[in-house]
């Protein structure tokens, strides 16, 4: 075998195996993003910012809100199961797994006010802005 043929070879196998190595990768990304759900984090409002969390299939008493320094973190336990009982076949699956999402809260967020609802799958959370540091109109004389 030529030293052409060898190189040709060499480049197909390294080819290859990166193909599967994209391949590994995109299945795994596609398992970590199936615990994290997707999450609007805006500013609707001079006063308040607001942070939506799909959070489909938890129950509202399976989601803990916590702040610790200049951090809101949200945790949750999805708890699925599927079970069909046939007179030909019987199938069970369940998936149960823990799903966070974290937030670097803005320095003018009022800590006592922020408030959570739970809604059709969605999070609510609203975090009004310290009222010293809520825009104000200024009038011209």
């Amino acid at each position: 075998m030529s030293i052409a043929e060898k190189s040709k070879e060499l480049v197909e196998t390294v080819e290859e195996k990166v193909e599967q190595g994209v391949e590994v990768v995109k299945e795994t990304l596609g398992n970590v993003a199936r615990h994290l759900p997707l999450a609007n984090f805006a500013k609707h409002r001079a006063d308040t910012y607001d942070i939506e969390i799909d959070l489909a299939g938890v129950k509202k008493e399976d989601i803990d809100i916590k702040i610790e320094d200049d951090y809101l973190s949200v945790n949750a336990m999805r708890k699925a199961k599927q079970e069909v009982n046939e007179s030909d076949y019987y199938l069970y699956e369940s998936s149960i797994g823990m799903i966070s999402r974290s937030f670097v809260l803005p320095k003018d967020v009022d800590r006592e006010k922020i408030n959570a609802k739970y809604e059709d799958g969605r999070l609510y959370i609203s975090l009004e802005k310290e009222e010293a540091r809520k825009a104000k109109s200024i009038s011209i004389n």
